[in-house]
């Protein structure tokens, strides 16, 4: 029993370094901090598939293109499960380096106005609705045509770049 120990240990060590290796998180690029942004508005336009960072002056600072919604992109969302894109005025309230997808941006839908409507209807108005990269699975590039459930998706390298410039508390705007 006493050489089978050793034997065990080893494997158990080269199983660990295996997980390590393709498991193991990677580094995530920092966050803007909410003080540091000069972010000051997210504009989503969905029928031009544009995401534009404006700064305090109402400059636009910087443009991501070929942005992807759900799979129903036309129309504000109402319900859960509708994969909708919400229009409306919200907050990115938070990030999340450790989502399915290649970092997350919060959107804080629904408001108030969102469940009071749902509500109304009998329904429930949903919610998760973040800016976030690819899912981690796929293995490179970008999954084609609208894919969400109501997300706002951007290539890994435009959320990575985004996620340096946008602190928590910054304003999105999403327009039809």
């Amino acid at each position: 029993m006493r050489r089978v120990r050793p034997v065990l240990y080893a494997a158990l060590a080269v199983a660990l370094a295996f997980c390590a290796l393709f498991w193991w998180p990677s580094p995530q690029p920092a966050r803007a901090a909410e003080a540091d942004s000069a972010v000051a508005l997210v504009r989503v336009e969905k029928a031009a598939r544009r995401l534009s960072l404006i700064d305090e002056r109402g400059k636009v600072i910087r443009t991501y293109t070929d942005i992807q919604f759900g799979d129903q992109p036309i129309g504000h969302k109402r319900f859960q499960g509708d994969e909708r894109t919400p229009e409306g005025r919200y907050m990115l309230d938070y990030g999340n380096p450790g989502s399915a997808y290649h970092l997350s941006l919060h959107i804080s839908y629904p408001n108030a106005q969102d469940r009071a409507y749902a509500r109304a209807q009998g329904r429930l108005p949903g919610g998760d609705i973040f800016i976030h990269g690819q899912p981690n699975w796929w293995p490179a590039g970008r999954v084609s045509g609208d894919w969400t459930d109501g997300c706002i998706a951007l290539a890994d390298a435009e959320i990575e770049e985004l996620w340096g410039l946008v602190g928590d508390g910054t304003a999105i705007e999403i327009v039809p």
